[in-house]
């Protein structure tokens, strides 16, 4: 039996039964009934703007899936660059696939060098390395001709390019806004070991990167690479909607994600735990969150009403990273936070549970990133997230983006002349 709404217009007492499809109904269907009448809906709260098979999110039971497979399989057994590879293709690749994927990414690791001389360095010198990458992402589309050719072929090459050289501005950009000088690419590494050469090579002739943290960095990357139709995401899709090309589109995706109510969550939770200062003041800021007076970041997420299994394979990947850089002092105090607020009913009831970002940037702060790159680790590793939605929508030829509004402003009026205002 067809699962079904009946939608029935009480002016006319017309009706149209609507059939439910993949747990929506069609706003097309809707209008046939009303046309004129839209969906209002701010934020996208419960609205559905396309159809996706790259990612599955049930917020309810705290699942993540990545083209079907369990992100805590993925995260357990699988490695950056194949999840890369799977976002985009829609397949895991067999083992010369994955070898030709790595050659690639690996060949295309190094920039221009007026990018860097002419561009970065052009940048004032406090600049932040968000905005740094913001804007040099969307500079190299002026720097390959082909980038508004979309054809399949020329689009792979630019998704290569794009993955390949996220890592390489990121390093540039933090080297730039401490005084260092630029690293280049080590193409013997792996994708996170060279990320963290290119971060923290000084006067060795070779960086040797912790592998424990190489991999943690890889994992962390794993969990970051999607979720779905995020504030970033959906950025990347409207953008890309109107055929821009993919560097212009994913420096979009990037500065939506800058904003800090986007991609700045786990640097507000090192922010508000610095804030609390001692074990023994978590239960009185507990209690002046449940007063109103504070926000208890890092806690609830707009899409998970349960625990975010991300953040429970972070909390496992902090271990092993804490074992070798040694102890976050903040980690005490953030334990200590989860224990109280996760016994309390007033978290309990509005279903408040530790996020992605609870614990992402203590380990990030041990490993040594400041906090100004935190934003930036999350773009690197969204970037192939971004990309499979581009090439998702121009396979499914999606309309350009144009959302209706509810005007509310003066009705007509007739033009009033300066002396008489």
């Amino acid at each position: 039996m067809t699962e079904s709404v009946t939608i029935i217009d009480n002016r006319s007492g017309n009706s149209v039964e609507i059939p439910i499809d993949n747990g929506g109904v069609a706003a097309k269907d809707f209008s046939k009934l009303l046309p004129g009448i839209w969906f209002y809906d701010p934020a996208f709260m419960s609205t559905a703007a396309c159809e996706s098979s790259i990612t599955y999110l049930d917020g309810d039971a705290g699942i993540l899936r990545y083209r079907g497979y369990p992100i805590e399989q993925l995260a357990e057994s699988s490695s950056y660059l194949e999840v890369a590879y799977l976002l985009i293709h829609g397949e895991l690749p067999n083992s010369d696939q994955s070898a030709e994927w790595a050659r690639e990414i690996t060949y295309h690791t190094f920039i221009h060098e007026n990018v860097r001389k002419r561009f970065l360095e052009g940048f004032n010198y406090d600049a932040h390395p968000m905005g740094m990458l913001v804007s040099a992402v969307a500079a190299l589309s002026t720097y390959y001709k082909d980038a508004k050719d979309l054809s399949p072929e020329i689009l792979h090459k630019q998704t290569v390019r794009l993955i390949a050289k996220m890592p390489t501005l990121a390093a540039a950009a933090h080297r730039f806004s401490v005084g260092m000088p630029f690293v280049y690419p080590d193409n013997s590494l792996s994708y996170t070991e060279n990320f963290l050469s290119m971060m923290w090579k000084v006067a060795e002739p070779r960086y040797k990167a912790d592998p424990i943290l190489a991999h943690a960095l890889d994992v962390l990357f794993i969990l970051h690479a999607d979720h779905e139709q995020n504030c970033g995401t959906t950025a990347m899709r409207t953008i890309a909607s109107a055929h821009a090309d993919p560097y212009s589109a994913t420096a979009g995706a990037c500065a939506a994600l800058y904003g800090p109510r986007h991609g700045g969550a786990n640097e507000a939770v090192i922010r508000m735990l610095t804030a609390i200062g001692h074990v023994d003041n978590v239960p009185a800021y507990v209690e002046r969150v449940k007063k109103g007076e504070f926000v208890l970041e890092g806690f609830g997420h707009r899409v998970y009403k349960n625990f975010d299994p991300r953040a429970k394979i972070i909390k496992k990947i902090a271990d092993d990273v804490f074992k070798v850089t040694g102890v976050n002092p903040l980690l005490h105090i953030a334990l200590k936070l989860e224990e109280v607020a996760l016994a309390d009913d007033y978290f309990i009831s509005r279903r408040l549970y530790p996020n992605v970002d609870f614990y992402s940037g203590l380990i990030y702060q041990a490993m040594g990133f400041p906090m100004e790159m935190f934003t930036v680790l999350f773009a690197i590793p969204r970037t192939s997230g971004w990309l499979a939605h581009f090439k998702e929508l121009l396979d499914q030829d999606m309309k350009i983006a144009r959302p209706r509004q509810l005007y509310t402003g003066s009705p007509e009026r007739d033009y009033v002349a300066m002396n008489k205002r």
